[in-house]
């Protein structure tokens, strides 16, 4: 079993402004704007950088979106930045008919998205959000796994023409991925080959995917774990052959119970090759105020309800 070293935590959304800066670099024609979060989406390196190229928009997402749109049909490749629960649900009208109905080149940048937002509680907290954007015809749903990671998958989105949810978060996590491999949309990244059952996730749970990975080898259950950092389009060339070999599946994601990596899975493999699947995430309910770590643990967001959650399938073969 290959080993991944955590190199020192940090936030996914310090990923995203890392990557925005040089996405910046790269193509003038990138803008960004901003729904009075520009400090808690780390966008500041950018508007410094490029402040004729950046737009504050205040507390009117709606209205950034809208903008953005413009922005987009005259060249610009324009991200809006704001908290997850508020750029795709506070937003979903003018994301339908200004964005995705006209494949118009807009990114929604989501910082704080899942429980792991934290403290702020219920309201801040979406676990909804990858199931509204992924319902949306030409709309491509990304949620890189950790800091490295969202850096590429935030240049990678802005050389992309078309629609692109980017999902991230506001926790420090391990950050154990190549800072220098490049993100390529629509591809899952096989992170650990195996035999017995594959572990099929994203975000913030790779990690935890990768321990419960481990947990598993010593007791001589070998876990195959996909990295599914682009939920649509989905990789299903990938996907079925992981299960063609393993022939069971655990799907964990920090998401609601419906509409997620989940029911992603589930349609591919009940289509092409019906097997054993567990799920860990949510459930169909809210969060709730706590810390990330308190949160993860409450709602079984970890190694060791994922390895569970792999011994279960296992034994549906």
């Amino acid at each position: 079993m290959k080993k991944y070293i955590d190199s020192g935590k940090k936030d996914t959304r310090s990923g995203f402004g890392v990557g925005l800066l040089k996405a910046g670099q790269l193509n003038p024609n990138v803008v960004a704007l901003a729904a009075d979060l520009k400090g808690s989406l780390k966008m500041d390196a950018f508007a410094e950088a490029f402040p004729e190229r950046f737009i504050e928009c205040g507390i009117a997402e709606s209205n950034m979106v809208g903008v953005a749109a413009g922005l987009a049909l005259a060249g610009k490749v324009p991200f809006c930045g704001s908290f997850a629960e508020f750029v795709t649900g506070r937003v979903y009208d003018q994301v339908r008919q200004e964005v995705c109905y006209g494949k118009t080149n807009v990114k929604l940048a989501s910082s704080h998205a899942g429980i792991t937002l934290g403290e702020d509680g219920a309201t801040h907290q979406t676990m909804e959000d990858v199931a509204l954007m992924r319902v949306l015809p030409n709309m491509t749903v990304l949620v890189p796994c950790d800091f490295n990671q969202t850096v590429q998958a935030t240049i990678a989105a802005a050389a992309y023409d078309g629609p692109v949810y980017l999902r991230f978060g506001r926790p420090s996590v391990p950050n154990f991925t190549d800072p220098d491999e490049k993100f390529e949309i629509g591809k899952i990244y096989v992170l650990n080959e195996g035999k017995d059952v594959s572990i099929i996730t994203n975000g913030h749970l790779v990690w935890e995917a990768l321990q419960a990975a481990e947990a598993l080898e010593a007791e001589g259950i070998s876990a195959e774990v996909l990295n599914v950092a682009t939920v649509k389009p989905l990789d299903e060339k990938a996907l079925l052959a992981s299960l063609k070999k393993t022939g069971a599946a655990v799907v964990a994601e920090e998401h609601a119970s419906a509409g997620g990596l989940g029911d992603a899975v589930a349609a591919v493999l009940a289509a092409n090759a019906p097997a054993p699947v567990e799920f860990v995430n949510g459930g169909d309910k809210f969060g709730q105020s706590g810390t990330p770590a308190e949160l993860m643990a409450a709602f079984g967001l970890d190694a060791a309800h994922i390895a569970a959650a792999a011994k279960k399938a296992i034994s549906r073969k």
